[in-house]
């Protein structure tokens, strides 16, 4: 979208190119401020995440779900407004973890990073994995898919927010969509929707993926 003003830390944040490495040091000073500028940049990823997840478990809240690259807790604040209680978070950085767990919304607090090593948690353990503004240079990768599904039980959802632009300008997330229809005729998924919205961060579209585990 031509005319878009980014708030600073979230421009410099995914520069073209940036590494994990880069990322991760970039965090760990962005921690005290991410919430206030998150806020300033008009950032509805984790309310539109969340009012998703609830629309699929058609108003039940009743359920175990894991927060991944859960930052601050911004998704996990969306899920508490709406009802639900049993939450857990995964995040690789400390100091972004450290606010989240200030917030007293999760139970267990995963410091690890996502993509094809196995995290600490074991086959079909939550009802759902949720993550918002977890795709975007130097941030997970298209091959965390498979172990976002090795998490959640059959019948289960996974639900994925991110900038819609970037599965057509970001190298790595040209694979994603094919990827996911690639596991889709593997039968270890399907898809329930592909939603495009306005307002996602700073006047940018975002867009929610949502899938059934199988």
């Amino acid at each position: 979208m031509s005319g878009v003003t980014y708030h600073k830390s979230i421009r410099d944040l995914q520069p073209p190119g940036i590494t994990t490495a880069e990322s991760q040091e970039f965090y760990n000073g962005w921690a005290p401020n991410f919430d206030k500028d998150n806020v300033e940049a008009n950032y509805n990823g984790p309310r539109m995440t969340a009012e998703r997840t609830l629309k699929l478990f058609e108003g039940k809240t009743d359920v175990r779900i894991l927060d991944v690259a859960a930052g601050t807790g911004g998704v996990g604040e969306q899920l508490h407004k709406l009802g639900f209680r049993s939450m857990d978070a995964l995040e690789p950085n400390e100091n972004m973890l450290a606010v989240a767990k200030g917030k007293n919304i999760y139970g267990r607090l995963i410091q690890d990073f996502l993509g094809t090593n196995r995290l600490d948690i074991e086959d079909g353990n939550y009802d759902a994995v949720v993550m918002s503004g977890g795709f975007l240079e130097g941030n997970v990768k298209c091959d965390c898919l498979e172990e976002l599904i090795r998490v959640v039980k059959p019948g289960g959802f996974v639900v994925i927010t991110m900038r819609e632009h970037n599965i057509r300008t970001v190298p790595e997330y040209r694979k994603l969509e094919p990827r996911m229809a690639a596991l889709q005729s593997e039968g270890r998924w399907e898809q329930v929707s592909r939603v495009v919205f306005p307002n996602y961060i700073e006047g940018e579209e975002g867009i929610t993926y949502s899938y059934r585990v199988c």
